[in-house]
Formats: C-alpha cells, structure tokens, sequence
C-alpha cells in the first residue's frame, strides 16, 4: 500500500512544541541548532519558552512549524532505522515548503530562511486590520466564489482554501470579507465565521510578496525532489525544480487545493497519509474528503508512538 508525508501549516504552532524531541534526541537537536543558525536568532527559545505573541508572529511561526515537522520527520526515522521514502508528499501553504525540506529539494537552512522571509514579508504586505480572512462552512465552493464575487465592490474577496466538503476559507479586504460572511449567512452557509488572523493570505494582496520571494529563490540551492510533490495551487504532481518555484511563487497568492490535492495522491493510489509536524488538522480534513483514507499523526506522545509502532511493523506496506 502506498503512503504520502503531510505538513501542516500556520496555526499549528504552540509554545512548547518539539520540546521532548530536542531533549531526548542528537538529530532533532542538530535540527533547531541548525535552524537557529541559519535565522540568526534562537527560534528554539521561542518555540520552546514563548511567550505566545512572539511565536504567533507570522514571520517566527512559519519557521517553527517547518523546523518542528523536520524534527519529528528525522526522529521518526531514527525509530524506525531507515529512512521514510513515501510515494508522494504534500503540505498545507507553509507545509508545501516543509515538504520540499523533506523531499530535499532545499536544504533546512533555505527552507526555515525563506519561510521566514515568506511570514515577514507577508505582514508587511496588508497593514494590520486591513485584511482579513473567513472560513465558510456548509456551502458549495460556487457559492461561496459568488459571495466573494458579490461582496467585493472593487476590494478583495476571493476563496483562499479549500480544505475539505464543505469547508472554505475567504481571504482580502476587511470590509470585502465582512460582507461575504453576512452573503454566505444569507446563502444558507451553516457557518460563516471570521478568523483571528494577521494578514489576509492567499489573496492577490499577496502578489508583491510573491514578486519577492521568486527573487530570494535564486539564492537557494534547488536540487529534484527525492519525492514527487502535489502542490496546492494545481493540485497536481510536479516534480522539476522550475515547475515549483512557479508553483510556490503562485501559491503565495492563489488558493489552497487542499482537497483536491488529497483526492489526488488518494487517485495515485494512496491509502495512508502520515500527518508529521505539530496539530492534526490536516489528518481530520483528509478524513473529510477520502471517507477510506487511514491517517496518521503526531500531535500527541501517544499518536506518535502508534505512528512509529506502525511503521516498524510494516503495517499493510507503509515502510516503502
């Protein structure tokens, strides 16, 4: 049976997270040393110690969800003994470019460096309050576009994920996305709720940062991926240097096809998606759109060691 790696993204983030890792483990240790080398800070103290608002901070969080994943990744496989080799790997927005860490198309260091240009510059793009995003729960994705559509009078209102049946996030001008959460209401959406977030991401709000970012990749090392990648904004399997830097540059702007993306690796052939990294929202949203999909995660000591317990025993093939 075949396996895919998952990654989430922002909002995963707690203080205290990897924590046991980097206690008990050389290579997790060698991870946030690594890290918080090549940012020039201890990210490590602000995952570890906080306070909260610190490691919120889009430009601290992304990092410390990319460093965190790659942690629990090479603790895995020094549980195991052999290194996981999955057929494909996917991540949710700032979860793409931990699956390019994975894949090893870019190194740790350029991988914790560009997110963290990524999170930074993305603040920067919407001053605070401007923007917004909304989740939209209970309406067909059309009509949750004619609401944006509807409710945008020349602002930004656009969808920006589409993580599950029935589960769409909003994203663009504060007052834009006010005014489709009261649409989608009126639509019959079952709820419409606003989100507690810092910046309207996946919008074209987002182009300049893209316009960056594609600069800064030049001054990455980019190599294949050891993995085929499903990326968000085609949900489609890339696998040349050139395509995802495209992809990633569009992402920053574009949707996140979350559940085509998981309809995808399941049409390819997966059968058990492995959530690595903090939370387990992602495994919950897999659920939602492949009723027969096994997920596992690592969100807790125990999920960790039923994930590693599985792995050595060679449930249905996943040690591939």
């Amino acid at each position: 049976m075949k396996y895919a790696l998952i990654f989430p993204g922002q909002g995963a983030q707690e203080v205290g997270m990897g924590r046991g890792l980097f206690d008990s483990n050389h290579a997790a240790r060698e991870v946030f040393e690594k890290a918080d080398e090549a940012l020039g800070y201890s990210l490590s103290r602000i995952i570890f110690h906080g306070p909260e608002e610190e490691l919120t901070r889009t430009e601290n969080a992304q990092p410390a969800i990319l460093a965190v994943s790659i942690a629990t990744k090479v603790v895995i496989e020094k549980e195991i003994g052999i290194p996981l080799r999955p057929h494909l790997v996917a991540g949710h927005s700032l979860g793409e470019y931990t699956a390019l860490v994975a894949a090893q198309t870019l190194t740790l260091e350029d991988g914790v460096r560009l997110v963290h240009l990524r999170g930074k510059w993305m603040q920067e793009a919407v001053p605070l309050g401007q923007g917004s995003m909304a989740a939209i729960l209970g309406l067909d994705p059309d009509r949750v576009e004619e609401a944006c559509k509807t409710a945008s009078m020349d602002q930004v209102c656009s969808p920006a994920n589409f993580n599950a049946p029935g589960q769409v996030v909003i994203s663009g001008h504060a007052e834009a996305v006010a005014r489709a959460v009261e649409i989608a209401r009126r639509m019959g959406a079952r709820k419409a709720i606003q989100l507690k977030v810092s910046a309207p991401f996946h919008c074209t709000l987002m182009e300049p940062v893209a316009d960056r970012l594609y600069e800064s990749f030049s001054e990455c090392s980019w190599q294949s991926p050891a993995f085929p990648l499903v990326n968000n904004v085609s949900a489609t399997v890339i696998q040349s240097t050139e395509e995802i830097r495209q992809a990633l540059r569009k992402q920053t702007f574009s949707p996140v096809r979350w559940l085509e993306s998981v309809r995808e690796m399941e049409k390819s052939g997966i059968s058990h998606f492995l959530e690595i990294g903090p939370g387990n929202v992602l495994s919950g949203l897999v659920r939602k759109g492949c009723k027969d999909a096994i997920t596992y995660d690592t969100s807790t000591p125990e999920n960790f060691s039923k994930l590693v317990a599985a792995l050595r025993g060679k449930e249905v093939g996943i040690v591939g």
